[in-house]
């Protein structure tokens, strides 16, 4: 079985969410099978394991109405996204695309910094039940990364494909943190600033909170960091503007908790990251953190629940208890899981696909044409 696995999403220099998902799944992927990664730009190495590569299309390209199409010229028996906008007409092969969550159709505001014209086509794109559906019923399997995703997915009745979920993973250190309660009072946020994930209840809390320190770790402009400033207490937010890995470890390893006010999320890996190192996690009550937090973290449903859950950090017993549930708990969420999960499936749309009659007859077609193609 020949495996493509779309690395395009991959970015320069330093892991965004998608990129860091794309790494590890497909680093563990290639320990159980060979596998072929697809990129649009050779910078994009320099994030992703040593294995054979082909090239394709960008995938925010206009070109990526036919982007399955393009890769036909590789003679794969199936390909896997992480995403789920590949065109998927005009393929001879089996597709396997991955659908994260569905926030856009609940917040229906674009990212903001996409072209004016771009996000006409981002809303076609993202908000149009009729045109995802044609999409994703046009693949052959799919991906999510929640019960709460797939949940969502059936009950809008989104495909008619076969729906699995993988549940990301996270690093896990060699040996199991035993953390005391740090010194400092400081609190990590991972995650975007769109209006949906509330990090501006996370600034007014610190009102309340006199000593302690909100470290954001992603990018932010300008105006979103005015805006944060104008609420918080003077010198109460520290702005990383996108934090590398190293960062982003010392940052937790500090922290006496990390936090998110977000009232959607697709699975939310910052709460795993956390944990994993040992920083116990305190979070807006939500399906989708309840999911994947589980009882080792801590829910809030407004300003008061979150600072009293931290009020009852400062405890050292209650934190170093807190600190061992969450590693427990993260170390369920592996990669190598996630790629055990990812092969099955794989190999499941490929048999799936091969037994169609009507598939078989044209893939032996086409075979017979590219066959004659070379006698002549």
């Amino acid at each position: 079985m020949k495996i493509l696995f779309d690395c395009r999403y991959t970015r320069f220099g330093r892991h965004d969410g998608i990129s860091r998902y794309t790494a590890r799944l497909v680093e563990e992927l290639a320990k159980l099978h060979p596998v072929t990664m697809v990129i649009y730009d050779e910078r994009q190495l320099e994030l992703l394991p040593d294995l054979p590569w082909v090239k394709g299309r960008h995938p925010r390209g206009a070109g990526e109405f036919l982007g399955a199409r393009y890769l036909n010229r590789y003679q794969p028996d199936v390909v896997f996204t992480p995403m789920q906008t590949i065109g998927p007409w005009g393929r001879d092969f089996a597709l396997v695309t991955t659908i994260h969550d569905l926030i856009y159709y609940t917040h229906r505001t674009p990212p903001r910094h996409i072209h004016v014209v771009a996000r006409l086509v981002w809303r076609i794109y993202h908000l149009w039940w009729g045109f995802q559906r044609g999409l994703l019923n046009r693949a052959d399997a799919h991906l999510a990364d929640s019960e709460t995703t797939k949940r969502q997915l059936l009950e809008h009745r989104a495909t008619r494909n076969p729906i699995t979920v993988v549940h990301l993973g996270t690093d896990q250190l060699p040996e199991p943190p035993r953390r005391t309660l740090p010194d400092a009072r400081e609190l990590v946020y991972m995650g975007s600033f769109m209006p949906y994930k509330g990090v501006d209840v996370l600034a007014r809390a610190l009102h309340r909170l006199p000593g302690y320190r909100l470290r954001l770790m992603s990018r932010v402009t300008e105006r979103e960091r005015a805006a944060l400033e104008a609420i918080a207490p003077p010198g109460s937010l520290e702005f990383l503007n996108g934090a590398s890995d190293d960062e982003y470890a010392d940052a937790l390893d500090r922290a006496i908790a990390v936090v998110s006010a977000s009232k959607e999320e697709g699975f939310g890996l910052p709460v795993i990251e956390g944990m994993a190192r040992g920083t116990p996690a305190i979070v807006r009550d939500i399906p989708i953190f309840r999911e994947i937090g589980g009882d080792a973290a801590r829910y809030f449903t407004d300003e008061d629940g979150l600072v009293a859950q931290l009020r009852a950090l400062e405890d050292a017993g209650e934190w170093e208890r807190r600190s061992r549930e969450s590693v427990a708990h993260a170390a369920g969420y592996t990669w190598s899981a996630a790629a055990q999960t990812l092969l099955g499936v794989l190999t499941q749309t490929v048999e799936r696909r091969g037994s169609a009659p009507r598939t078989r007859r044209r893939r032996a077609h086409l075979t017979q044409a590219r066959a004659d193609r070379r006698t002549r």
